[in-house]
């Protein structure tokens, strides 16, 4: 696969909703995915033999597009929205509530907190991301435990 190929390929991402993208040709593979910034990270290596092999031009046409959901029911009774805001990760990796196994976590539930506070650590890649809250409050809810992988927007702290 030749560089301006590559290039085409970080073009549409950045053009789309895209997160990730996996494309194999004969003796290479490349895995474009999209960090937290937008920006696009290309990984090359060689290719495991695969049952098929998507061309690059036919990548973007055979992109499904998407299908509305229909709009649940109403229920009787909705159950009330937890209150204060939500944390939520801002990368996919491995969350840490310390610094080390032994050291005592970050915060707890009733913690007070100031922006820009370390909450907890995300590993991504092999590096250890100090996450900072975005506001002040008080701790409510820590959504995930220690060690639990933890995807891009989901919960990570309740605060209010």
């Amino acid at each position: 696969m030749n560089t301006k190929n590559i290039r085409f390929l970080v073009e549409m991402m950045e053009k789309s909703s895209l997160t990730a993208m996996e494309i194999e040709e004969e003796d290479c593979k490349i895995r474009l995915e999209r960090n937290v910034q937008n920006q696009v990270a290309a990984v090359a290596a060689p290719a495991v033999p695969a049952a098929t092999v998507v061309p690059v031009q036919a990548a973007a046409a055979e992109v499904p597009a998407a299908v509305p959901a229909a709009a649940p029911a109403q229920t009787e009774a909705a159950p009330a929205a937890p209150e204060g805001q939500e944390q939520k990760s801002p990368m996919v990796g491995v969350f840490y509530a310390s610094s080390s196994p032994e050291a005592e976590p970050y915060v707890k539930v009733g913690s007070q907190v100031k922006k820009g506070d370390t909450l907890c650590i995300i590993e991504a890649m092999k590096l250890m991301n100090e996450i900072a809250a975005e506001f002040d409050g008080e701790i409510t809810e820590i959504c995930v435990q220690n060690g639990q992988i933890v995807e891009y927007g989901q919960p990570l702290f309740r605060i209010k």
